[in-house]
């Protein structure tokens, strides 16, 4: 990658971890990505899907179309100091621990050197950034797959800031994100309960309710919650208003759909117990992810290609500190269930600070706990990302050990090592059509005929 990209991605990509913002509220962030993409010859819309901070920058023309699909937003209570190996929080409430600064960063740098390779040989095709808002919550890319703005796309590429380089196998799950808000009557506790009508007991009762419900799940299924008003500090007083928020998981659509429904029944019967009504409010949901072995085959050929980074004895000290300050102790069970040589991952944890290494995974269709919306993008699209390791090994996501690591030059580096690897992986797709045609075919296959149903109603609109 040319010097001049890599310290202009870096200056982005340190902007926007210095300006951290909550989903669909990232304006500094995505302003920052439009004006350097508009610099080097990009052609911008904004507001996609009516996000207000989501944006698609183009180069080229004619097909095939890839999409790269960036994200930008950052998480609460997650403001540290850069650099420092302890727990220190700074005056922001919030912080790139997810490594979304490098995220869609990562794309647009993986665009520019598209778009050099498009001008260089005048090939056809398309090349477009997509900043995709509020992944963390939000759910900016069902948004954009509801309102059609990947249906013209022929291949969709991601990738994710992580701990080991590689390239993403299986699946994930499908989410629905809700809240019970419960209106009772206030009464003195003590001196006429029984004329209040307690709508914090609704949300208890809702919540053993689903926690009764776990024997009768699937074991991949998964409910979460959160109270999020518990109606008061006064316990002489029947609380009248209580709320709890919900995750619910599971590893399709259609199954997640059906446990959705369940768990709305169990607020409802609460709510009959205990008198009360109840508002089910949607916030938002999203897709399980589709997984493509063409593009993953595409992906790994063009990792092994440019290769992982090389790291100097200031790197490899800087990320032993920081391994260091995450007490774990490496076993077999902590290996994704994907990888090809589970043992040699294990061997690099213990003996390496940082992962030095591809790390193979099996084609699979195991469902790994948690969601993304890019699955809303693989239900219209074939879809394929990449990890690259930005960070020491130790603390997972969405910790301050991230947050401190996300300026550093290991991170830069595995950033520069996504854009370089998803940019090979276009060049061969423009250059080889009959591997998009091979990519598409496998996508009509597990699609089946089904159609992609966004699971966000279309009258909810994207919102904080």
């Amino acid at each position: 990658m040319k010097k001049e990209y890599e310290d202009g991605l870096k200056e982005v990509a340190c902007a926007v971890w210095e300006h951290p913002e909550p989903g669909f509220a990232e304006f500094e962030s995505s302003r920052i990505q439009v004006e350097f993409l508009k610099k080097h010859g990009f052609e911008v819309v904004e507001n996609v899907a009516n996000t207000k901070t989501g944006y698609c920058a183009s180069f080229g023309h004619g097909k095939p179309v890839i999409a790269l699909l960036g994200e930008f937003d950052a998480l609460y209570g997650l403001g540290q100091e850069a650099d420092v190996a302890e727990y220190k929080p700074n005056d922001c409430e919030m912080g790139h621990g997810c490594g979304h600064h490098l995220l869609g960063t990562g794309c647009i740098g993986a665009g520019l050197l598209i778009k050099d390779y498009l001008e260089k040989t005048g090939i056809e095709g398309t090349i477009r950034v997509y900043g995709c808002p509020a992944e963390e919550s939000g759910s900016g890319k069902v948004y954009m797959a509801r309102d059609g703005v990947f249906d013209d796309v022929d291949i969709a590429l991601a990738w994710h800031p992580g701990l080991v380089h590689q390239v993403a196998a299986g699946s994930s799950q499908s989410c629905y994100h809700l809240i019970f808000k419960f209106h009772g009557r206030a009464a003195h506790a003590a001196g006429a309960p029984e004329n209040g009508r307690s709508a914090l007991d609704a949300v208890e009762l809702t919540d053993i309710g689903a926690n009764y419900l776990r024997e009768h799940m699937e074991s991949t299924d998964r409910v979460h919650y959160a109270i999020t008003n518990s109606g008061g500090v006064s316990p002489n007083v029947v609380q009248a208003e209580a709320e709890v928020k919900y995750f619910v998981r599971s590893t399709t659509n259609p199954k997640c759909k059906a446990l959705y429904d369940r768990v709305v029944n169990i607020a409802k019967g609460a709510a009959l117990m205990t008198e009360t009504t109840v508002d089910v409010e949607f916030v938002e949901a999203l897709s399980n992810t589709i997984p493509n072995y063409v593009l993953e085959d595409v992906l790994e050929e063009s990792f092994l290609e440019i290769g992982v980074p090389e790291y100097t004895k200031e790197e490899l000290d800087y990320a032993q500190k920081f391994k260091n300050s995450y007490e774990t102790k490496y076993t077999l069970d902590m290996i994704d269930e994907t990888v090809t040589d589970k043992k040699e991952l294990l061997e690099n944890m213990k003996t390496s600070p940082i992962c030095n290494y591809f790390v193979k995974n099996n084609h699979s269709e195991y469902c790994y706990m948690g969601s993304t919306d890019v699955g809303d993008v693989s239900w219209v699209v074939p879809t394929s990302t990449i990890n690259t390791a930005c960070y020491s090994y130790g603390a997972g996501a969405h910790s301050w050990q991230w947050v401190a690591q996300g300026k550093s030059s290991i991170a830069m580096k595995g950033m520069y090592t996504a854009s370089e690897v998803l940019a090979k992986a276009a060049e061969k797709l423009y250059e080889n059509p009959e591997l998009v045609e091979k990519a598409k075919k496998e996508f009509d296959e597990r699609m089946d005929g089904q159609k992609y149903e966004c699971p966000i109603p279309p009258e909810v609109e994207p919102h904080i």
